[in-house]
């Protein structure tokens, strides 16, 4: 089981509304912070009763908008708070506050007696929101200024090597064993860092409630219930297989979701989680590195990634395109899992055994579209490559001996002789809001004009109806969206994964 605590970021402006929160994500959570200067000023006199309302481990922090925080008061205001939250201290060491977050270069030594003297342990924190930190042992070293403070070093990631970095660095200074610290990498890039802080080898995990996850979204945080539900957090130790997917940008993903409830489902103690990465190399570092044994990878990177690889497919060889990486005996192998889950989720949706009598529009010529590609021929369909890029259209068209044409107007004719079933394998309309779905930017083939009975499938899941699929249904198309493709081609790398058939 994991040593690491998940810890409840609140940030209410109200006590009421953080204890109302408190009582929603009860069951996910082992202790919270108190985020004092997001509190209004009349709230601020009541935090010292907290500890004792929440019924959990608290910490008490007011952070500086400098560290990322709202308090712009001065620090003489800032040390009062902090004075009246540890004032009074019960016998009953519940009712006090647990931690207290001391900034680096905040010292004011009556504070710091207090808290050891009433067993309130200090966090002596450095946070950098724009860069990412090189000298982890010595930074964490000038943190225990008096030898009973757990160091928190907390850095903004830019890429996935970073967090790679952070990691290696953390690892050196597990091997001195000097007590407790917590280390995370904030930012989009950072989200490993959280839900592997027990590799980290971090006292706690930050989280923030659904509720209010916006006042934390330029520093990464996810909510408890997906931490622990969607990740299996509270299972993940040193034995714990490690799986995840990886691409760029990465905004959206339901395959963590797909592969982690497969692990509880077959009581296997793993996880999977997404790695995001501008370059495929970060994200075989990144796994080489930490022990991951299997990727699933996503745009861009299906291409490039076969060039990293020991071996590959046949199947992998001919579409030139590869979804999946296994490393076996210190060696990476690549597969393709698109063909078997768009083949079968496709001829349930079109209801037939082959499309021997179907002409086919592919939109797309990226490692997706040629897994279509290769299912629609292999199916004895007839179909024309539609791409922005004409030349990788064309090379695509030639190795099955389709058609191609340009992904504009001027191919409207050509579009329409090939429209009993359209298939968009582009990551258009991916992951837009709703605000979004009206504009054309949105829609691959905004040109078009529906006649109601052509097939529509679009290899996008989220959100459930692009702007595509909206117009297509609305003139009378059947349509379908890439869910099942992804559960399908996911059970099948839970196979490859685990040696086992996905239940």
């Amino acid at each position: 089981m994991s040593g690491s605590k998940i810890c409840l970021c609140l940030s209410c402006s109200t006590i009421k509304e953080n204890l109302l929160v408190i009582e929603k994500y009860r069951n996910w959570i082992d202790m919270v912070e108190l985020r004092v200067d997001y509190l209004t000023k009349d709230e601020r006199l009541y935090i010292r009763r907290f500890p004792e309302l929440a019924g959990l481990p608290c910490i008490l922090t007011i952070r500086r908008r400098i560290d990322g925080g709202k308090f712009t008061e001065g620090e003489a205001a800032r040390t009062t708070l902090f004075a009246r939250g540890l004032a009074f201290a019960d016998q009953d060491a519940s009712k006090n506050f647990a931690y207290i977050d001391l900034e680096e270069d905040f010292h004011v030594p009556c504070l710091q007696d207090a808290a050891l003297a009433f067993g309130t342990k200090i966090i002596r924190s450095y946070h950098n929101m724009h860069h990412t930190i090189d000298n982890l042992a010595e930074k964490m070293e000038a943190l225990r200024m008096t030898g009973y403070e757990i160091p928190k070093v907390a850095v903004m990631a830019h890429s996935l090597s970073d967090v790679t970095n952070l990691y290696r660095q953390v690892q050196e200074v597990k091997k001195q064993n000097k007590g407790e610290h917590i280390v995370l990498a904030m930012g989009p890039y950072g989200l490993a860092s959280r839900v592997l802080a027990q590799r980290f080898g971090s006292l706690l995990s930050y989280t923030s409630p659904q509720e209010t996850l916006f006042n934390y979204y330029d520093i990464g945080h996810i909510d408890p219930i997906t931490l622990q539900e969607v990740y299996n957090y509270k299972t993940i130790d040193d034995a714990t297989a490690l799986f995840g997917i990886t691409g760029y940008p990465l905004t959206t993903t339901g395959s963590p979701k797909i592969h982690n409830q497969g692990y509880k489902n077959h009581g296997i103690n793993a996880s999977y989680l997404p790695l995001k990465a501008e370059k495929i190399e970060e994200a075989i570092e990144f796994a080489d590195v930490l022990g991951i044994s299997g990727l699933s990878v996503t745009v861009p990177h299906k291409e490039k990634v076969i060039d990293h690889l020991q071996s590959i497919t046949e199947v992998t060889g001919e579409i030139g395109a590869c979804n999946t990486i296994v490393k076996k005996a210190g060696e990476w192998k690549g597969y393709n899992t698109d063909v078997y889950g768009f083949s079968k989720s496709l001829l349930e949706f079109v209801g037939t055994k082959n499309l021997s009598r179907m002409k086919v529009a592919i939109l797309g010529a990226g490692g997706a579209a040629r897994a279509a590609a290769h299912v629609v021929h292999s199916l004895r369909g007839k179909a024309c490559i539609f791409n922005r890029t004409i030349f990788k259209a064309r090379s695509l068209a030639e190795y099955y001996n389709f058609r191609w044409a340009a992904l504009d107007y001027e191919s409207l004719d050509v579009l329409e002789s090939y429209s009993d079933l359209i298939i968009q394998t582009t990551s258009v309309g991916l992951g837009i809001r709703e605000e979004e779905m009206q504009k054309e930017e949105h829609d691959p083939i905004s040109f078009y004009t529906f006649v109601g009975r052509e097939l529509v499938y679009d290899m996008v899941y989220s959100p459930e109806k692009t702007p595509l699929l909206l117009r297509a249904e609305k003139a009378g198309c059947r349509i379908e969206n890439g869910k099942k493709m992804l559960e399908y081609q996911a059970e099948a790398q839970f196979s490859l994964f685990t040696g086992e058939k996905y239940e």
